[in-house]
């Protein structure tokens, strides 16, 4: 069965997109059939593959319009992607008045659902209409956070929000991971946060840490995901140990 993962944080800069990337890239080593589907209109997941947004002509905007089918926007990388570019902030006002308009992320994605093991949704740093169909496309839910006080309180919010979903719209959707990022032994109040987490969540969070490293920040500039671009840094060594995680929890 086909493992639908949302990953979400309402705060920018929290690692989504990196982990969305490099998961979706530690999957594919394995083997397995991967499509990662960038559902934010700044089109950072599609920019961080060296996909050349201003020459985009389908885009998962075409898809949610219904002007193309899923498969003819998805572009071949190290795994697919479903790309996106800043018309897809457009998304959110053209739909806002149509039927159903919180399932059109599943609705497309249902000819091509069963063509893949995963299918990650990079969804957008806000609560937004976009984010909801992320949510209810998805069967689980990833939270990527750092170990900061603020964005702690910040996830009360968004699991508010997704109980609302799973209550009205997704009764399947369940927070199966939280990730740590930009993690850093030696600052006392990260091991602070940590320890509140696994207060509250004790069987959501991951037991690796993806570290503060440099590498990550560079591979996106060169367009590549951390194990091609750097497979012995800390970074790729993380990100290996987490997919390692999300393979037992399978």
């Amino acid at each position: 069965m086909t493992r639908i993962i949302a990953l979400v944080n309402q705060k920018g800069g929290t690692g989504k997109t990196t982990s969305t990337i490099n998961i979706a890239a530690g999957l594919k080593d394995r083997g397995y059939r991967v499509l990662a589907i960038d559902l934010d209109a700044q089109g950072s997941l599609t920019a961080s593959l060296g996909i050349e947004t201003y020459n985009l002509s389908n885009t998962i905007y075409e898809a949610f319009k219904g002007e193309i089918k899923a498969q003819d926007c998805i572009i071949k990388k190290k795994f697919d992607v479903m790309p996106s570019d800043i018309r897809l902030s457009g998304a959110e006002i053209e739909l806002s008045s149509t039927p159903g308009r919180e399932t059109i992320l599943k609705e497309v994605l249902e000819p091509i659902v069963n063509n893949y093991d995963y299918i990650l949704i990079d969804c957008p740093p806000s609560l937004t209409l976009l984010t909801l169909n992320g949510l209810v496309a998805a069967k689980e839910i990833y939270i990527t956070l750092q170990p900061e006080y603020l964005a702690l309180l910040g996830m009360s919010q968004l699991i508010k929000t997704i109980e609302t979903v799973k209550r009205r719209l997704n009764p399947d959707l369940e927070v199966t991971g939280i990730i740590i990022t930009m993690f850093d032994s030696r600052k006392l109040l990260y091991k602070e946060v940590i320890e509140n987490v696994e207060t509250y969540f004790p069987d959501k969070l991951f037991n690796t840490r993806i570290r503060n490293n440099v590498s990550l920040a560079e591979a996106p500039a060169q367009g590549m995901d951390i194990f091609s671009y750097k497979p012995n840094s800390n970074g790729a060594e993380d990100y290996n140990s987490l997919v390692d995680e999300i393979l037992k929890r399978s």
